[in-house]
């Protein structure tokens, strides 16, 4: 008897979970739009290239379209229904709504969630392309707008609100570490 080509697989997003038989040959993005209804994650080239449809995996950027849904077992994913806290937009879609990060809108979700990516990789000292001292005692590199714009080379935007979604970005990473700086302060206090 040949091997079954599909199972059962528990998938964890947005910190729920959902159980459900997929073939063994199923994107993650296919698996989030065509089998949980969640279709803020968009399908652009299916090729890796545009990223429309990035998602975070374990905190770390990955296009849905490459990652394999049986793949992504055990892991936490967040998409941009998970991004908001209620209400309560993220400050990366605070500012992408604030600066007019966007147009049509359709790769807007997989832009926010590659800048929050690319907000946590800058802050962990990861070095990209253009990073001038990539030494780990030099720590992270000012986030300027060539900064930006290299570590979200991988989404592509077709009507062009580059220029806004460096600023929403750029804004966002501010208030990130204003609010990390706020933390740290209140727990030095303590």
């Amino acid at each position: 008897m040949p091997p079954s080509t599909s199972s059962a697989i528990t998938l964890n997003i947005n910190g729920e979970k959902y159980t459900l038989p997929v073939d063994h040959r199923t994107t993650l993005l296919d698996a989030l739009r065509e089998r949980l209804d969640m279709t803020g994650t968009k399908k652009g080239c299916d090729q890796g290239q545009c990223g429309a449809c990035t998602v975070l995996l374990d905190g770390r950027r990955a296009v849905s379209c490459l990652q394999l849904a049986v793949a992504a077992e055990g892991r936490e994913i967040t998409t941009i229904e998970g991004v908001a806290d209620g209400d309560e937009l993220h400050p990366v879609q605070q500012a992408f709504l604030d600066l007019d990060g966007y147009q049509c809108g359709y790769c807007t979700p997989g832009q926010i969630c590659s800048a929050l990516g690319v907000i946590q990789e800058h802050a962990a000292g990861w070095p990209s392309a253009v990073t001038d001292d990539v030494r780990p005692e030099a720590g992270p590199p000012p986030l300027t707008a060539d900064e930006i714009r290299e570590r979200m080379s991988g989404n592509l935007c077709r009507c062009g609100a580059y220029v806004s979604i460096v600023q929403a970005v750029a804004r966002a990473a501010e208030a990130e570490t204003a609010a990390d700086d706020a933390r740290t302060g209140t727990e030095a206090a303590i």
